[in-house]
This record gives structure tokens, sequence and C-alpha cells, in this order.
């Protein structure tokens, strides 16, 4: 089980397309060019020009690529896919905190870049037709396609594009515009299809083509003729150039994106074989029970199923076990882990004390979840990089020294000299292990919460109090009984149900105890790290929930973001995963080695899948006889 909500969101560094893959990468074929730029001493330096840019090492993919080698470029466009979101939502604007936006409202806008989902690291010119830097990435040239047009069939423009970067300067979210005016000093117009964006001397210029890159670009000329805020919530999207545009809304209750035939890309190589649906829609329902039920009853065709009760036992309905309208397949999912956690709010004075920190994490006893509650489906999280190399493993190397000792005051205890914290073991035979029990009211007990008469902690008069903030029905199950071990301990907890809309608003004011929430980590994490653990970003960011704010990590997030190498990378990384998980502010949960995935027996996809994408919105396609027949045969609503 796995939990996922929809809210104001950071802006991505990169996306594929339009849409729906991740962003992370990496490689570089270059072609050098006979213009000199300046470095940052001064010296001269060749100009590289180029199709693509990679963080470390070469691309993959030459400039007379004709489509990704996971694609199927004969795909079939047609038919539709529909997917179900929780809740509901008021918004078709997801970069501001205001409103709830509607699943997939990013879908209508495409960047300079784009990466794959079969590297890690490297990005290629969608809008953008090459860039030109030079070797120190002190600046970086685009230069656009003349032919990208906005789904209106406007020109889209470089005054577009230092548009769209502005907006996010001045009116984007506050953490991700904290970071962004640290990095970038200018950006420019060189020309109606040439923009220069110039970084900041001493900040970090690795991943700066690719951050702006990255950015969604907007119409300048749609934006002021509608009078347009960033900041606040719409239900009108912006005009972007993406390949789907606005078809219906019901608000709160679906949305429906359509396949634009006039898309200027359909013959540019990076879309061959994709964004084959003619429609997506998302059926929004108000808990994961009501969801799954819609499934079975034919109201949305595909489902990546995160509860893993359903997954063992929900799929003995007639669609899957007697008619065979429905297939039910596990795929190998090689991604990162989402970090997905318990996040205790280091805001309260309460859990300052990382004893108290430590006790609380002690309780939750997943071994017994798991098997009890989620059929052996899950392994546990242990690292914010869980499932790749840059979790941090043994001993601290002499690299990893080498940055951490320097910090050592701002240390938690045991990073020098221990292994990584892991996640408590547990006894899967009670939901209270009753060894964990006794380590946690040793801590409690250090840390100065005396049990009462009453069997509650108490502390200058006060009790333990934690409240688990929480909207999702299907969590019940698992805190529930994570409750009750608390209670056991003397801790007074509560389990506090609460609809979407109050669990976002409490949120974003920090007004809360315990909440579930994810940390997806990326495999070249770079700046984006301030909005999770930055110390600058504590009071306005959406991510950093738990309110971390450490000198250490600070630097240690700067020597990740300074990293030269891939071996420098990893050592960086992995002596920050040492300091996060010491810090004891999240109690880590699962994660699954698969999709596990459900849908309607009408569509297909390229078999092999990449390694870093199911990409069932994006290259999978609509097979139109299948399709028709369950029609026929009431398959669906």
């Amino acid at each position: 089980m796995q939990k996922s909500r929809a809210r104001g969101v950071a802006i991505p560094r990169l996306r594929v397309g339009q849409t729906l893959l991740f962003a992370g990468l990496t490689s570089l074929v270059i072609a050098f060019a006979a213009l000199q730029a300046k470095a940052t001493d001064g010296s001269a330096q060749p100009l590289i020009k180029s199709h693509g840019i990679s963080t470390f090492g070469d691309l993959k993919y030459s400039a007379d690529m004709t489509h990704l080698d996971y694609v199927n470029p004969d795909a079939p466009k047609g038919g539709e896919i529909s997917i179900w979101g929780f809740g509901g939502f008021d918004s078709l604007n997801p970069y501001t905190p205001k409103g709830r936006a509607a699943r997939l409202s990013s879908i209508f806008y495409e960047s300079l870049l784009v990466g794959t989902a079969d590297e890690i690291g490297s990005s290629y010119g969608l809008v953008a037709e090459s860039l030109e830097y030079p070797e120190d990435r002190s600046f970086v040239i685009f230069n656009l396609r003349e032919d990208v047009t906005f789904s209106d069939g406007s020109p889209l423009t470089a005054e577009d594009v230092v548009f769209s970067y502005e907006l996010f300067l001045e009116k984007g979210l506050p953490s991700f515009r904290a970071v962004l005016s640290q990095q970038v000093d200018t950006a420019e117009v060189l020309g109606p299809h040439r923009v220069k964006y110039t970084f900041k001397e001493g900040f970090p210029t690795r991943d700066l083509p690719e951050t702006v890159g990255g950015l969604p670009i907007f119409s300048k000329a749609h934006y002021e003729a509608n009078d347009r805020d960033f900041e606040e919530s719409s239900l009108e999207p912006l005009l972007g150039s993406g390949p789907y545009v606005l078809d219906e809304v019901d608000v709160g209750q679906s949305i429906t994106y359509k396949r634009n035939p006039d898309y200027w890309g359909w013959d540019h190589p990076l879309m061959a074989g994709r964004s084959n649906f003619d429609e997506i829609t998302v059926e929004y329902f108000g808990d994961y029970n009501a969801a799954f039920e819609g499934f079975k009853g034919g109201a949305y065709t595909f489902r990546n199923e995160a509860s893993s009760k359903s997954w063992g036992t929900g799929y003995d309905f007639p669609a899957v076990t007697e008619r065979g309208w429905i297939k039910k397949e596990a795929v190998p999912d090689g991604t990162l882990a989402t970090g997905q956690s318990f996040v205790l709010n280091t805001r309260k004075e309460r859990f300052q004390d990382p004893r108290v920190r430590e006790a609380i994490g002690l309780m939750f006893n997943f071994e017994w979840s798991n098997e009890t509650l989620f059929y052996g489906l899950y392994a546990r999280v242990n690292s914010f990089w869980e499932n790749s190399e840059l979790a941090a493993e043994g001993l601290p190397s002499e690299a990893e020294l080498a940055l951490l000792e320097p910090l050592a005051e701002h240390l938690p205890a045991g990073v020098l000299d221990s292994e990584p914290v892991m996640a408590p073991e547990s006894s899967a035979r009670s939901s209270t292990d009753r060894r964990n029990l006794r380590r946690a009211s040793a801590l409690l007990d250090e840390a100065g919460w005396e049990v009462g008469a009453d069997g509650l902690r108490r502390k200058n008069g006060e009790t333990l109090r934690v409240e688990f903030l929480n909207d999702s029905q299907t969590f019940d199950r698992v805190i529930n009984p994570y409750v009750d071990s608390l209670r056991q301990l003397g801790v007074d907890a509560i389990h506090n149900r609460v609809d979407q809309a109050e669990a976002v608003n409490r949120e974003r004011a920090y007004d809360f105890d315990i909440v579930t929430t994810q940390f997806p980590m990326g495999y070249i994490p770079g700046a984006g790290l301030k909005q999770f653990f930055g110390s600058e970003t504590v009071d306005v960011s959406t991510r950093n929930l738990m309110g971390l704010q450490n000198p250490a990590v600070d630097a240690l997030i700067d020597h990740v973001v300074a990293a030269t190498s891939q071996e420098e990378l990893e050592t960086a990384v992995s002596a920050l995963d040492r300091v996060l998980r010491a810090e004891r502010f999240w109690i880590p949960q699962w994660y699954k080695d698969a999709h596990t995935i459900a849908y309607y027996d009408i569509y297909e996809y390229p078999d092999p899948l990449p390694p870093y994408a199911l990409g069932q919105l994006d290259f999978w396609w609509y097979n139109a006889e299948k399709g028709e027949a369950l029609k026929a045969a009431g398959a669906f609503q």
C-alpha cells in the first residue's frame, strides 16, 4: 500500500515531453563549435554545441536518432485510458500551493529539454533544437526550434521562455523560488528563437543547464490577454505547447485531456510512438475502497494497485477470474523507492529530542504489518535512496569522513563511527514488539518523560501527545495498531481521520504531529534537495514537513550539488543519507520493486519496458479491436 495525494508540487527538474515520466538522467555527445566563451577565471573556452547534455558521461542517443529505443514507433493512435484520483480538485494550476490541483494538470506544458526513461542524467532538446555552453557551464544558450507552436497555433518564441522563467522566479512556489534565485543571474532573449541563461558565480553549475531547460513554458500573450495570476488557483489552464489540451471538467469529479491533432511535435523523433491515446481521463473517488469498487465496475480502465490487501485478495471478481476482461500483472520496477514514511514535525518542542523520535519509531512494527496486513508484498525502506547504489552502507569511507569530520559539531551521534541507522526490526508474532517496547521505554525515561498513575507519560505537566493526521481510509488498518502500541508505551497517541482538504491545509500550515508523506529522490540529486532538507526553506517549503534545520545537512547538500564526477556524487549522497537517517525525523514505511497493475485488456505496451518508467500514459497504446469487443460485452460503464 503506497500513498499519494495531489498537492501544490515542487517544479520537477526535468520532464519527458509533455508528461508523465520522471526527471533524472545522464550523458553527453558534444560537437565543438568555433565559438569562444569566457571562463569564470577570464580565460577563453570553446563553446560546446550539442543536441543534448548530461551530468556525467556520454549521451545514449545521437542527433540523428529516429525514436527512443523503448517505444513502438508504429504504435496506433486512438482510444482512451482512464485512471483514478483521490479526493477531488478545484484547480488546474499545479504550480501554486493554493487549491488542489487536478491530477496530470501539468500535461499541457513542455520544456526546452526532456529526459528519457532508459538513462540517468541525460536530457535532449525538445522545444530547443540545440544548446551551447562552455565547459564550466557558467552559462547556456538554447536555440529554439522555429516550428514550435502553442496549442492555439500561435508561435512559441524566446520571449515566452524568459517570461515563464520570470514567473517561476517571482510567483512560483516559495521553496523553488528561493533556490532558483540563488542559481540564475540573468535570462536574456538574444533573438526570436535564442535564449541565454547566465548563472551566478559561486553556485555549482553542473545541473543548471538542465534545471532551466526543464522549466515549463507558457504563452506570454495568452497570460497577459487573460489577466492571469500565476499565484492563484484557477480552473482555466495556462496555454502550453504539449500534445494534450483540456477536454472536459466536472469539478472535483473527473477531468479529461484530449490529444491535439495539430500538435507541432508529432514528427519529432522524441515523440515517435508516444502520446498515443486520444483521451486521458481521471475519475475521482473519496477513498481507496470506493476507487477499487469503481474499477471493478468499469468506471475507469487502468489501476496501479497501491493496496497490498486488494492485490492479495481483491482480484477474485468475475471480470478477472471468469470473463478475462481484466489483466493483472506484476511488472519490474527499477526506480528508486519513494521514501514513503511517517514524518514527525520537529517544530513541536516535544519532538525535538532525538530520543523521543527514536522511541516513537521503535513502536512501528513493519514485520507484523507486512505479514498480517500486506501479504508479504513489501520490503522495508531504510535509506532515502533505497533500491539504488546511492544508499549509505557500512562504516563511512575515508572519502565520506573527509566530508563529515569538519561538520562533527552538527552531526547526530554515531554518524562518524557507526553503520547507518536502519529501521528497527520487530517480531511478526504480535503487533507490539516487547523488546522494542523496553528499548523505547528506556529512551523516554532517559528523556524525562515519566509514566503517571494513568499510564501516560508526562513532562512539565504535559502528556506526550502524538496525533496521526490521516486522510486515507486504507491507512486506518496501519495506523490503529501503531497507536495501540504507542499507548502501551505511555504515549498519548490518537488517530485523527480528516478529509483531504483539511489534511492539505494543516500540512501547509505545519499544524500536525505525524503525517504520511514521501521523499522522492533522484539518481543525480541537485539543488532540489534544499526544498526537502535545507534550512533556508524550512518555513516555506511544502516538502520539508519535518522542519529540518541542520548546518551539516546544508553543507552536505552543497557537496552533492558541487560533485563533478559520479564517484564524488556517490560519496556526497552517501554521507548525506547517513546524516538524514540519523536525524530520525521519519519512521520509514515500505516499498516494492514491481509495479502491481491491473487493466482492462485493451492496452498493449513495448516489451521490454524501460528500467525507469512504466509509461502507461505515455508510450502504451490502445488495441481498437479488443476495445470494441469489451465495449460490446458491457465491460465498461
